[in-house]
């Protein structure tokens, strides 16, 4: 069975197998860059935290689950069928947004620029908003998986804002 030929409320162990690899696959990809030069630099510890800064561990079990979301969204989306232009649309600007994801943790911890940083994440954000339209128009339940990210990425935004402010 492909993932074109799989009815929506069907779920079988293919299917099961992939959600995992999609699950991996983003996790692996959006915590990459974090790996690669993350906050654990003498620069970041030497900025202004802002007060509404989590606990450090939070970033990595926020963005886990977060992940873990949004891979499952793409199984549900993609799911429907990749011959689908409305899954093509939706598939399309997740990766275009995903690029910005991807981006945003190079640009703010490894080349040390927060202003552009926070270009970068608000460029995600807006992006956010057609690509759970799109979802939607595909799985409503996939489009309601984005809406943490969502909320998350805003909230991401406005602290990534303080940091300019207070640096």
């Amino acid at each position: 069975m492909s993932l074109a030929d799989a009815a929506p409320d069907s779920f079988d162990r293919r299917d099961l197998l992939r959600v995992f690899g999609l699950i991996v696959v983003v996790n692996l990809l959006g915590g990459l860059p974090a790996v690669l030069g993350g906050p654990d630099s003498a620069w970041f510890d030497a900025l202004v935290k802002p007060a509404i800064y989590p606990p450090t561990w939070a970033f990595g079990v926020v963005w886990t689950l977060l992940f873990t979301l949004l891979g499952v969204a793409v199984f549900l989306v993609a799911r429907e069928g990749v011959g689908d232009r409305r899954v093509q649309v939706a598939l399309g600007l997740f990766a275009l947004q995903f690029v910005f994801n991807i981006a945003w943790t190079p640009t703010f911890f490894t080349l040390q620029l927060p202003l552009v940083a926070l270009g970068v994440i608000a460029v995600l954000a807006v992006l956010l908003v057609p690509t759970i339209w799109a979802f939607d128009r595909v799985d409503r339940r996939a489009a309601a998986l984005l809406v943490p990210y969502l909320a998350w990425v805003l909230f991401a935004t406005l602290l990534n804002y303080r940091f300019v402010v207070l640096n």
